[in-house]
């Protein structure tokens, strides 16, 4: 058997003719900035754009460190593929991107209602018609957006995310592995933690079969890393402080079990599509479990979960009216890793939520 290609190098990465299209070249409906939190400490400007024209509104909220670029195959399969189905909205959340980077604490339920105030710009405000799509700490923004807003929601996908850190010593060093990037080791270095935190192994190491411009990259986890160099290089977008604000607002997010029935009996359980892949390494699996046991029953952590590392408890794999995707030996990217299957996964769910609308004579 042929050896695996070694990881392409900080240093070559740049020279390989697909670096400079990692980001697509997908042209927005509308893109502009808006003005928010006027009276939270702002105005802050927040960069959005907005792909297609279709009725079914879909938002794709980014976790931390992501730019709207990173939503781009989602973009591309739905609002470029079906224009006429879909408008697709994608933002930069505060302290990211081409949006603005304020020096002082986030939080997810401020990030949630700069969120809101992007909706009410656009004018999406009918009962029932956003289709809130979040991962990681973009599924915090979303769990507090949905509680801002349930009558508007018609359907949410909460993804690799939680309702609340659980403070274990894996957590604090993944975290620590991301906010390594500021620090002075190698590039090389920095960029495999990540890497390792984000992504299955076989996954990183399969080849790029990723639409290309030029030509592939040997690997998905040299893409990935070409894009990671790419971030890095444009420091107007990608800072350390902001970063780090918003590390803080993921790490003191918290939603009861008791807030997460209300938030599931507000919108509908059956709107409501839990994620997670059981070998997370941002944001361990058990977290993913904690979400889903508050969504469906109202009940919270058994004790059990800082122990196990990968829950085994028997309600996991119980079906509920809360829909979950609980998927074994899947990391954290997992919209990345399966972007087919979480294609059709979102577009069944969207389905059902018009189907309900329609039932409720919406």
């Amino acid at each position: 058997m042929a050896d695996l290609p070694k990881p392409m190098t900080a240093e070559e990465l740049p020279k390989h003719p697909e670096y400079e299209h990692t980001i697509w070249d997908l042209k927005p409906t509308t893109k502009a900035k808006v003005a928010v939190a006027k009276d939270r400490g702002g105005p802050l400007q927040i960069a959005y754009e907005v792909h297609g024209r279709g009725d079914t509104h879909v938002v794709f909220i980014m976790g931390l460190g992501g730019m709207k670029y990173a939503w781009q195959r989602h973009i591309k399969d739905l609002a470029h593929k079906q224009p006429d189905r879909y408008s697709l909205l994608v933002f930069d959340n505060r302290g990211i991107g081409e949006s603005d980077k304020p020096f002082f604490r986030y939080s997810t339920s401020e990030m949630a209602k700069d969120t809101v105030e992007v909706f009410d710009h656009l004018g999406w405000t009918k009962k029932r018609q956003l289709h809130v799509v979040g991962i990681s700490m973009g599924g915090m923004i979303a769990q507090e957006v949905a509680a801002l807003i349930p009558e508007r929601i018609c359907t949410l996908s909460l993804v690799s995310t939680a309702s609340q850190i659980f403070r274990t010593n894996g957590f604090v060093q993944n975290l620590a592995n991301r906010v390594n990037l500021f620090l002075p080791k190698s590039l090389d270095t920095q960029i495999a933690n990540v890497k390792t935190n984000l992504y299955t192994e076989a996954w990183l190491k399969a080849p790029d079969t990723l639409e290309h411009v030029v030509q592939p990259f040997p690997t998905n986890g040299d893409r990935f890393a070409a894009n990671e160099l790419w971030k890095r290089s444009h420091p107007e977008y990608f800072q350390k402080g902001g970063f780090i604000l918003q590390a803080i607002a993921a790490g003191w997010h918290y939603k009861s079990p008791a807030d997460l029935l209300k938030l599931a009996n507000d919108i509908g359980k059956k709107r409501i599509m839990v994620v997670h892949g059981t070998n997370d390494r941002m944001i361990s699996f058990p977290h993913g479990v904690v979400l889903w046991r508050g969504l469906e029953r109202g009940e919270g952590k058994t004790g059990k979960e800082n122990w196990l590392g990968i829950e085994e408890e028997s309600d996991i794999w119980e079906e509920g009216e809360v829909e979950k995707r609980f998927i074994k030996g899947q990391g954290h990217v997992l919209p990345i890793e399966m972007r087919d299957e979480f294609t059709a996964w979102l577009e069944n769910l969207f389905e059902r939520g018009r189907q309900l609308n329609e039932q409720e004579g919406i």
